[in-house]
């Protein structure tokens, strides 16, 4: 749907939807769905694919990642609960994936949450996915912007309860291209207040904080995971759904 400012040419709608059990109050036939789940699954599948993956497949079910990982000769990998699931080779950390392991690889990756975020959006309708985090930012800002069509920030939250780090990569690209939409939406609001607020030590506002997913990864000893997936553009490319898979969009 397209809005009009006072004053300005028709622009495209964006919202923020604050957790997957939300998603279905929204339109996701039309809009550019973003999946966000910072912490660490989008971050991973952007890093992966920066580093020469050829593709990464998103699944929802551990079992189905380790049929597609022997039917495909894939890497399979994923995480339930922060730790490498049972029966899978590798986890969701984004420095398991270094260009001499992950080149001209497919990753079949689980995760508990943004996986399956992924493919709610899939069933509800949606035909237009790409998956955000801070490490690619500024690739998916810039293709919103250039698409001009309605958009749907969708965090992944953590097991359908909000959570902060995808609020702040949400309020990230709505501070970043609002003048390029029409956003009257409380909750993209709320994001954009809250990273403000956050100022440039996003790591040191977590902590701060005490953010539950803070918790879990610090406790597991995975601080250098957390420092780099709430770091801008390390891995600026952009993750596009289509044929069952996530490819870089040229």
């Amino acid at each position: 749907m397209q809005k009009q400012k006072a004053g300005a040419p028709s622009l495209p709608e964006l919202y923020t939807v604050l957790s997957p059990d939300l998603l279905q109050l929204y339109n996701v036939k039309d809009a550019i769905v973003v999946v966000i789940d910072v912490l660490r699954a989008t971050s991973t599948i952007a890093t992966a694919l920066y580093n020469g993956a050829t593709a990464v497949v998103p699944v929802d079910d551990v079992a189905k990642c380790i049929s597609l990982g022997e039917s495909m000769g894939g890497i399979t990998a994923g995480e339930r609960d922060g730790r490498i699931a049972e029966g899978l080779a590798h986890g969701n950390s984004p420095f398991e994936y270094p260009r001499e392991f992950i080149g001209n690889k497919t990753l079949i990756l689980t995760t508990t949450n943004g996986t399956k975020l992924l493919h709610m959006a899939l069933n509800a309708g949606a035909g237009h996915i790409v998956t955000g985090a801070f490490c690619n930012c500024s690739a998916v800002c810039d293709y919103l912007v250039a698409q001009r069509k309605p958009v749907l920030l969708a965090c992944a939250a953590w097991k359908g309860r909000v959570n902060f780090e995808d609020l702040l990569f949400a309020g990230a690209v709505a501070s970043r291209i609002n003048r390029h939409f029409y956003i009257n939406c409380d909750s993209s609001k709320i994001a954009q207040e809250i990273y403000a607020s956050a100022g440039k030590d996003l790591y040191g506002f977590l902590k701060q904080k005490n953010a539950s997913h803070y918790q879990r990864l610090s406790g597991f000893g995975l601080e250098k995971d957390l420092q780099y997936c709430l770091t801008e553009d390390l891995a600026n490319v952009l993750p596009f759904y289509e044929n069952e898979r996530l490819v870089i969009k040229s």
